[in-house]
């Protein structure tokens, strides 16, 4: 009484291939260097992007001025944080 379905239909036609080679005779690591590039092309899954962290110059803290000090060389040590 119970029937085992199928996924795939036995009248459907197998699919042609995926490509054709023209001219020349690859080998068959050729063959399927190919097979994985035009498959990669295809799929459409684009990695994310990573994301991007700004650097220390876009910190705000930058535009607060540090306090002067006092000495030789205080205006070299003033300069930078």
């Amino acid at each position: 009484m119970t029937e085992e379905v199928t996924p795939h239909d036995d009248a459907s036609p197998a699919p042609g291939p995926a490509f054709r080679i023209v001219s020349g005779e690859p080998t068959d690591e050729e063959l399927a260097a190919l097979t994985v590039v035009l498959l990669a092309a295809a799929s459409g899954d684009e990695p994310a992007a990573p994301k991007r962290v700004a650097g220390s110059w876009a910190d705000p803290a930058h535009l607060a001025r540090v306090p002067v000090r006092h000495g030789i060389g205080g205006w070299r040590a003033g300069a930078l944080p």
